[in-house]
């Protein structure tokens, strides 16, 4: 009994990694074509502008923000006052439109996974997956997700191709690879676990965070931080979102770099922070699960 249950364990273990093993991948990708993304060498993995990417995440960012205005007193000091009225003024905006349903003096408070579909026209959430042996998967509890939106985030510690990764990568189906060999580790376990806290709290400035971490606990501050458990698309379910890298810019609002769920693991480094989003290749109706490619080919 014993026996089973441990070969049923590892059975289900192989099933979630196999996609991340070299061998695996050269000769079963050829037989699955449905599971591969072909892509044009000039446009890589762009299926929207990177300034679409960028206003859709400013856009839910500052509804975050402002929706945790009160609690964000010591970073507002700091800030310069051109940018503390702009805030000041969205806050009375905000209380302004909830009046009719809500006294300003019991203002709601609203959740993240609400705050995103107030913000974006749905929610996302992990649940068991409909693919057997998959484990946790991402689903879209509320709302509609248009073609070309932005539905997730991949959360983890990024590496340069030199650095370290060998005993965080030991069992963990969570390392991507993006195209110009960069990885993200993103797994909320073990030892990954550890490297992101430690990185995020080295880089934090002041009051200001550089990162999230609450993506590693049961209570996320930025809802999209859970493209990490969307699982890979097969011959019966295509593929409804995809991987579109993403380097955030040096110019972005400093306050809204909280909800970034991703840190540089190397503090000393150039490179501009890399972010992956899942972009929606499709229009995704509530109740549907997620599905991306893991494999991407370059034409």
């Amino acid at each position: 009994m014993l026996f089973r249950t441990l070969l049923r364990v590892l059975r289900q273990r192989w099933h979630r990694y196999k996609y991340r093993f070299v061998p695996w991948i050269a000769l079963n990708v050829s037989q699955n074509r449905r599971t591969l993304r072909y892509v044009p060498e000039d446009s890589k993995d762009k299926i929207i502008p990177d300034e679409d990417v960028l206003g859709i995440l400013l856009k839910v960012f500052q509804a975050l923000f402002i929706s945790n205005f009160s609690r964000q007193t010591d970073i507002l000091v700091l800030l310069p006052e051109a940018i503390k009225s702009k805030y000041r003024d969205l806050l009375v905006t905000h209380q302004r439109t909830e009046q009719p349903r809500y006294n300003t003096q019991q203002q709601k408070i609203y959740k993240p996974g609400e705050i995103l579909f107030n913000t974006l026209g749905f929610s996302i959430s992990r649940e068991t997956s409909s693919l057997i042996s998959a484990g946790k998967g991402v689903f879209v509890t509320k709302g509609f997700v248009p073609k070309g939106t932005v539905v997730s985030m991949y959360p983890g510690t990024v590496y340069q191709k030199h650095e370290p990764i060998f005993f965080q990568s030991i069992g963990n189906p969570f390392i991507f690879r993006c195209l110009d060999g960069m990885l993200i580790d993103g797994n909320d376990k073990g030892i990954s676990k550890i490297v992101y806290r430690s990185c995020s709290g080295r880089d934090q400035l002041g009051p200001f965070k550089m990162s999230d971490s609450t993506w590693l606990t049961s209570e996320v501050q930025n809802p999209l931080a859970v493209g990490q458990y969307v699982n890979n698309c097969s011959n019966d379910k295509e593929a409804n979102v995809c991987y579109q890298e993403f380097d955030v810019p040096e110019l972005f609002p400093l306050e809204f770099k909280q909800y970034l769920p991703n840190i540089m693991y190397s503090h000393d480094t150039q490179s501009p922070l890399r972010c992956v989003v899942l972009v929606a290749l499709r229009d995704i109706q509530q109740g549907e699960e997620l599905f991306s490619n893991y494999y991407t080919i370059i034409n």
